[in-house]
């Protein structure tokens, strides 16, 4: 029969708490080793984050940080921790890193309540959906933002907002041309006739309309 594999992962949030006479890190290598022995699960390798509080975010935890490169590099795909709160005991953090692990195929139990990730009670269900509107949020932000560049950009070159170059700008002659024969007493669609068989059309093959026409014989 094959055997579980896991990571203990423990976290001391205090310096005060950390030493050989102090009992949180070995309380919870206590816990863990109970938990993995009950259930034949074989622990291949620990990981402590000394002093780091509940509410640092796991991405600024050289500890966490060492096991998951271990993770990624040996295959193992468990984590097991004391509690949920001494994984992170920020509600927000908790869930985020959760689901960080959960993206990744990384199974996270914490060995008092190991349902407790994956409990759908009122606060974690709140907290899911106030991370799911903040990722909406900060995707429309981001295409908001990517669009006022490009309408900067657009505008410092001469360029319409949709990027195509307006012939007011781009194309003196044909503004100059377009008036000449505009001049001669032709109506727009006339204008623009003769436009067309002079080869000026707008990019898709198509002659100018008659507001298109008006635009460029008033062009300043």
């Amino acid at each position: 029969m094959s055997t579980t594999k896991a990571i203990a992962y423990y976290r001391t949030s205090s310096s005060t708490n950390v030493g050989a006479d102090k009992d949180s890190l070995p309380r919870q290598k206590a816990a863990v080793s109970a938990y993995a022995n009950a259930y034949g699960i074989c622990i291949v390798d620990e990981f402590h984050d000394a002093a780091v509080k509940g509410a640092d975010c796991i991405e600024g935890r050289p500890g966490f940080l060492a096991m998951l490169a271990r993770i990624e590099g040996n295959g193992v795909r468990c984590i097991l921790v004391e509690t949920a709160s001494r994984f992170a005991r920020d509600l927000i953090v908790q869930e985020t890193g959760w689901r960080f692990l959960q993206a990744k195929g990384i199974e996270l139990i914490a060995v008092d309540s190991p349902d407790a990730f994956l409990s759908d009670t009122p606060t974690a269900v709140l907290i899911r959906q106030i991370l799911g509107a903040v990722s909406q949020f900060e995707k429309a932000s981001l295409v908001a933002k990517l669009k006022g560049a490009r309408d900067r950009k657009s505008r410092e070159v001469g360029h319409r907002i949709d990027g195509r170059k307006g012939h007011t700008r781009g194309n003196p002659e044909l503004v100059q041309l377009a008036r000449s024969i505009w001049k001669e007493g032709r109506t727009l669609l006339a204008t623009s006739a003769v436009l067309a068989a002079r080869g000026y059309v707008t990019a898709k093959g198509k002659p100018f309309s008659a507001a298109q026409v008006k635009r460029l014989v008033e062009a300043d």
